[in-house]
């Protein structure tokens, strides 16, 4: 796979000149720590797992981009020095604690040290995803995640979650053509839902420029391989082909 076309220190961007209907995210692509968060306190065990970052759900969404022709926007920072799922008041934007993990850098952050993430990570990433939608609006926004097959040593079944906030049409269309991935468990809202603070991204931007939008959350044990992950993303357009093929063409 092929780095992104444009790097920033907390971006990257790829295919951002792509005419294709989608625009896809992923929050969660990189477990880097900047060198000024002195990784956090946290071994290199826990800097490598799930908590850090999102394994997988990267190169899947590069797949996506390509077979899509559309545009990529890939967090290029570790959701543990800040979540880009989440706005700035959220407690878990820095968590102190994930899973099992504790997090001793982000524990009694100031204020200041909370709007220096905010500055640096998260608004450059927002500004890059509104950047995007005004030069040239898309059809659909799809964020891409992956999720651990155990948590809180317990097995999950679910292998792929088709996520939604109040806008379901995407998630709709998605899971009524579930059927054409029988070796899936697919599943809507699960293993995460609305509830659980998740759908930030698809209202801030998807709902708030009237995108139909999806996060799909997809079990990391699946996307382990190169071979699985091109052979998920072809497994997604399955599923979402026969939203874009049914869609009513854009007013003018």
């Amino acid at each position: 796979m092929t780095r992104p076309a444009t790097t920033s220190s907390a971006v990257d961007l790829h295919g951002t000149g792509r005419p294709g209907p989608a625009l896809i995210l992923c929050e969660h692509a990189s477990n880097h720590i900047p060198a000024r968060y002195e990784g956090l306190g946290l071994d290199r065990k826990d800097r490598d797992s799930h908590a850090a970052w999102d394994p997988g759900a990267l190169a899947v969404a590069q797949h996506l981009s390509d077979a899509l022709n559309s545009p990529l926007i890939a967090s290029a920072v570790s959701r543990l020095v800040y979540d880009c799922n989440r706005p700035p008041e959220a407690p878990s934007a820095m968590p102190e604690k994930s899973e099992l993990i504790d997090v001793p850098g982000n524990k009694n952050l100031t204020k200041a040290q909370r709007q220096e993430r905010v500055d640096t990570v998260y608004t450059p990433f927002c500004d890059a995803v509104t950047a995007q939608i005004t030069a040239r609006k898309p059809e659909i926004l799809i964020t891409m995640h992956s999720f651990t097959p155990v948590y809180y040593g317990k097995p999950r079944v679910c292998e792929i979650g088709i996520l939604h906030d109040d806008d379901t049409r995407l998630a709709d269309v998605m899971l009524a053509h579930a059927h054409l991935t029988p070796h899936l468990r697919v599943e809507r809202n699960v293993p995460y839902g609305p509830e659980d603070g998740v759908t930030h991204s698809l209202k801030l931007h998807g709902l708030d420029h009237s995108l139909p939008n999806v996060m799909i959350e997809i079990r990391n044990d699946l996307i382990a391989s190169p071979g699985q992950q091109k052979a998920m993303a072809v497994d997604l357009l399955q599923m979402i082909q026969p939203f874009l093929t049914n869609m009513e063409p854009a007013k003018p």
